[in-house]
């Protein structure tokens, strides 16, 4: 079987654009729950009534309601191997639920891979937006639109005191979720992060890591995002998460400044060139020490210690070196010592290509 185009490539066509703020905010992501109103909820449907609300929702692509907004190709989840729907989930293009669960789970995935639709996960309809660096705001307009054509052509559930209706409690009411994926090394070796973040939860936001929900902030890498979406207006929420976001951003970058102005600047070289020295030329290298080599050199980068490295492989390798994505490149099964070897030999080679 060929590949298919989610999975010949690991960075995908819109992280390769420029964004505001992209050197601290890798992407915006906006994820709008819905429900069908004739229908059970995903965790309670029969397959035939799971079945049926597939066939509905592909429809709208299929039918080209969506043609305004570019080339959307549909997957049925029970068409995709098990190593695909891992790819697809180290992109964050759909969830781990989704792939775990592919009962009558259906994607809509544009060609760049800037929209993701994923069918019956949780809630029958999950509409996901991405884009590169900060810009919440726009990936909130693009998803309104999406979200008002399936509105035009199948009846949600929703109730005139509580909003729109979800499978899980936390999602109702406008049911969306607006996050921003943010590199925050400085304040990680600066000591500050524990209190930066710490406030962070004060005002109704959650930090997370890479993955979502119960991931590890690896690589330095922080998932900010709103936890209420009852009471709350979809402008009141962007709102909030986007004056959040920006005082971190300007607490990173403060803190990148006095790295480079105090005594520790030495020390900050000295340490972003030993872990490209060891990306170079490491022969094993597991996930985890792959991600902090990876967020040690993309700060030299950002702070123009290290021009020679090339910020989009970073961003590339980030995927590229996840498990599924190792072993759909090289083509076989792959037992963890043997990634830890791949991974080596995949960063050495993207590195010194660099291009």
């Amino acid at each position: 079987m060929a590949k298919r185009e989610f999975a010949e490539k690991a960075l995908s066509p819109w992280m390769s654009k420029e964004g505001p703020d992209k050197d601290v905010v890798l992407s915006s992501r906006i994820r709008v729950a819905r429900n069908l109103r004739s229908s059970p909820f995903p965790l309670l449907s029969t397959p035939a009534q799971s079945k049926d609300v597939m066939e509905q929702l592909l429809s709208v692509a299929e039918s080209g309601r969506l043609n305004g907004l570019g080339e959307l190709p549909t997957y049925r989840l029970e068409e995709l191997t098990e190593l695909e729907k891992l790819v697809l989930v180290e992109k964050h293009l759909i969830s781990p639920a989704l792939a775990g669960e592919s009962r009558n789970g259906a994607l809509i995935l544009a060609r760049n891979e800037d929209v993701s639709i994923m069918i019956n996960e949780e809630d029958h309809l999950r509409i996901q937006c991405l884009y590169p660096g900060f810009q919440i705001r726009e990936a909130w307009e693009y998803a309104s639109k999406i979200d008002d054509i399936f509105e035009e052509s199948v009846d949600y559930a929703f109730d005139e005191k509580y909003g729109y209706l979800t499978s899980c409690p936390t999602n109702v009411g406008t049911g969306i979720r607006a996050s921003v994926m943010m590199h925050l090394p400085a304040l990680v070796l600066t000591g500050q992060i524990n209190r930066i973040l710490s406030a962070v939860t004060q005002v109704g936001l959650a930090v997370r890591g890479l993955y979502g929900e119960g991931s590890e902030a690896t690589g330095n890498l922080f998932q900010v995002s709103n936890q209420i979406t009852l009471g709350q207006s979809e402008t009141e929420i962007i709102d909030n998460l986007y004056s959040v976001a920006r005082q971190i951003i300007g607490h990173e970058k403060a803190a990148r400044e006095r790295l480079l102005s105090t005594d520790s600047r030495p020390r900050i070289e000295d340490r972003i060139r030993r872990s490209y020295g060891i990306l170079s030329y490491a022969g094993i290298m597991d996930s985890k020490e792959a991600a902090q080599r990876l967020s040690d050199v993309r700060l030299g980068v950002h702070l123009g210690l290290l021009p020679e490295a090339n910020p989009e492989v970073l961003n590339e390798l980030l995927v590229s070196t996840q498990p599924g994505f190792l072993q759909q490149t090289f083509g076989e099964a792959l037992t963890p010592e043997q990634r830890d070897m791949k991974r080596a030999q995949m960063i050495r080679s993207r590195l010194a290509t660099g291009a």
